[in-house]
């Protein structure tokens, strides 16, 4: 079946990233040794953060690698640093960067974010006219997204491709998406739309006319980078979601939104 947003095979593969401590390249067949030692290292980040993830078995990582939709970081000496690889959905109308992973040995050294801004350079080459979307329970994620232009959206607003959310059905908190119709979890939503990157460009210099559009644009990208409103938000919507809201942590989460 024809896809709307097939992917770009004319234009060059996206060139790898090397610094003084990482490789970050798209991968190849080359890499399908790391298949199993990524989605071990999903699992077990999954099970330390307890949260939900969908499995992914070491079959489906070389597929993404074959295929040029995925990314992954190695060190000068041939170490795994990280992962993150492509989905697309509905035909090529919506892309996740999905797996998203950095070894434990690598944490806390920016690596994710280099990561993710090469897939999604990766997405944008090949998919440049699709909408790419995540879902995540990661805070550092959020951040990332929200640098890269990402902004948190309902669920209605993602792809209602039914084999994306069969994808769900590893993961711990799968009841709870059902319970709610597809319509909200634990996991917050958030979508690139080129189409609305293209139109506020083009409204950019009206914007900087305005101060009050100013201000209401930039309070709503710091409150996806405020870390304590965001943490104090996910955990309200986690004891929501999961039926143990109470009135004191409404009123306290209330009272440090303000």
């Amino acid at each position: 079946m024809f896809e709307k947003n097939k992917s770009v095979t004319s234009q060059p593969l996206v060139p790898p990233t090397v610094d003084a401590d990482f490789i970050i390249q798209v991968a190849t067949a080359d890499h399908f040794q790391f298949a199993q030692i990524i989605v071990d290292e999903m699992e077990s980040s999954a099970k330390l953060r307890g949260t939900g993830i969908a499995k992914r078995s070491p079959e489906y990582i070389k597929e993404k690698m074959a295929e040029g939709k995925a990314v992954i970081a190695l060190s000068h000496d041939n170490v795994w640093g990280g992962f993150c690889y492509i989905e697309t959905w509905g035909h090529g109308e919506y892309v996740a960067n999905s797996g998203l992973i950095v070894s434990p040995n690598f944490r806390q050294s920016g690596l994710a974010k280099r990561i993710k801004e090469k897939v999604f350079e990766l997405s944008r080459k090949k998919y440049p006219e699709a909408k790419i979307f995540g879902l995540t329970t990661g805070l550092a994620v959020m951040k990332i997204n929200s640098d890269l232009g990402y902004r948190p959206v309902t669920y209605s607003e993602l792809t209602d491709d039914d084999a994306f959310w069969a994808g769900c059905k590893s993961c711990i908190n799968y009841e709870i998406l059902t319970m709610k119709e597809r319509k909200n979890c634990l996991c917050t939503a958030m979508l690139y739309d080129p189409a609305q990157e293209n139109k506020q460009k083009k409204e950019e210099p009206k914007q900087k006319e305005s101060p009050d559009n100013l201000v209401k644009e930039e309070g709503s990208v710091e409150f996806v980078k405020s870390g304590g409103i965001l943490e104090k938000l996910m955990l309200f919507k986690k004891q929501v979601l999961t039926g143990n809201p109470s009135k004191f942590s409404l009123k306290f989460f209330l009272a440090n939104l303000l």
